[in-house]
Order: structure tokens, then C-alpha cells, then sequence
């Protein structure tokens, strides 16, 4: 018993054991794109000016360590996909795959979201690559890595902003309703991505 105690505790230590993968995570692929209801303030905003329960957005990496989720949040980051999962509303969770791209082309747009981790969120949803905000950073990933852009750019004021007046002067001071932006609601809907999974009842 003892022996294999220490042949578990050496095998941990030098990263010879990968995670193990069940469930849902067992169909995931590198490339993914996964949307959730995120749980902060921000969120119930994005949801009402979008009309839609899909506030948040990343992309999936599967690695021999384990499955993981490239987000922007504060700040660009990688985190193990059970993770990612547990942070929103209730567990729920919609996958998309791209239907034409291959393993390479989607590990590229990867490989191009990674190289924005450390960076700012973007609280004011600018375009530039000072600071990222979550569905900026899939639609940019997967336009450099395979050259194909997911979703749709749309101004801030063709959105749903009743309610909305006192948070976006709060933020921007005039509210710059010009602004173009993509959401997180506009990449669920685009036909180029498969739905692999959703549990969110009447959404797509």
C-alpha cells in the first residue's frame, strides 16, 4: 500500500497522470467556443441589451494536463474548463464547433487568443488590442488563427438599451451609440458553428 502511495504521489509530482475527462468534457475539442450565463453585474446588462441568457464567452484547449478555457476577463486568461463551467448561472452551458475549419486552423485561433493572456478587460468594449473583452477576444482569435470572423460587428445603439441609460453614462460619460461591438448573443447564432451541446431551454 505504502508503494503505491508514493508511485501516485511521484507519478503527480512530475505531471505523468493527465486530468481525467468525463461527461461533457469527453466531446470537447480544441477550439470550442462555450458560452455561459456569467454571474456578474455587468452580465445582467449584456443579457438585457442582447435579449438573450449568453453573456459570457471562451474558447476551449485540450491538453494531455487536462481541458481548459481562454477567457477575457480581468485579466485574458486560462482556466481548467470544470472551472469555467462551475462560474455560471446554474451550470448551464452552450458548445460550438466551427463546421468547416480543421484541427489546425481552430489550434491556431487558440494559439492567437493565448497570445492576448495577461491583458486588461476591456470595460468600454473598444476594438483596439490594448485590452480584451470575452467575445472580442474569440471573434480576433479565430480572424487571426483561421481567418474566418464569427458573429457580427453591431452598433451599441441597434441594441436593446431601455433601462440601460444610467449604467452606460456611468461608463462612458455620452454614451458613444456608434460604438461597434460583437456578443456574446451574436455568435450563438451564427450558422458557421455547429451546436455541439446546449442546455439553455429556447436559445438558437
Amino acid at each position: 500500500m505504502r508503494w503505491s502511495v508514493l508511485l501516485a504521489v511521484w507519478l503527480g509530482a512530475h505531471g505523468a497522470v493527465a486530468a481525467p475527462r468525463g461527461g461533457l468534457e469527453e466531446t470537447l475539442r480544441t477550439g470550442d467556443i462555450v458560452l455561459h450565463t456569467s454571474r456578474s453585474r455587468q452580465s445582467q446588462f449584456i443579457q438585457v441589451a442582447t435579449e438573450s441568457p449568453l453573456s459570457h464567452v471562451g474558447m476551449v484547449e485540450v491538453t494531455p494536463e487536462g481541458t481548459w478555457v481562454v477567457e477575457a476577463v480581468q485579466p485574458v486568461q486560462r482556466v481548467p474548463f470544470a472551472k469555467w463551467k462551475a462560474r455560471g448561472a446554474k451550470g448551464r452551458i452552450m458548445v460550438l464547433r466551427p463546421k468547416e475549419l480543421s484541427d489546425a486552423q481552430r489550434q491556431q485561433a487558440v494559439a492567437a487568443a493565448k497570445a492576448h493572456l495577461g491583458k486588461p478587460y476591456d470595460l468600454r468594449f473598444t476594438w483596439d488590442d490594448e485590452a480584451m473583452y470575452c467575445s472580442e477576444l474569440v471573434r480576433k482569435a479565430y480572424a487571426q488563427g483561421a481567418g474566418v470572423e464569427y458573429g457580427k460587428m453591431e452598433r451599441l445603439g441597434s441594441l436593446k438599451l431601455k433601462g440601460l441609460e444610467q449604467p452606460l453614462r456611468e461608463r462612458y460619460g455620452k454614451v458613444p451609440l456608434d460604438l461597434e461591438l460583437v456578443t456574446p448573443a451574436s455568435l450563438a447564432v451564427d450558422a458557421r458553428l455547429e451546436m455541439v451541446y446546449s442546455d439553455f431551454p429556447s436559445v438558437r
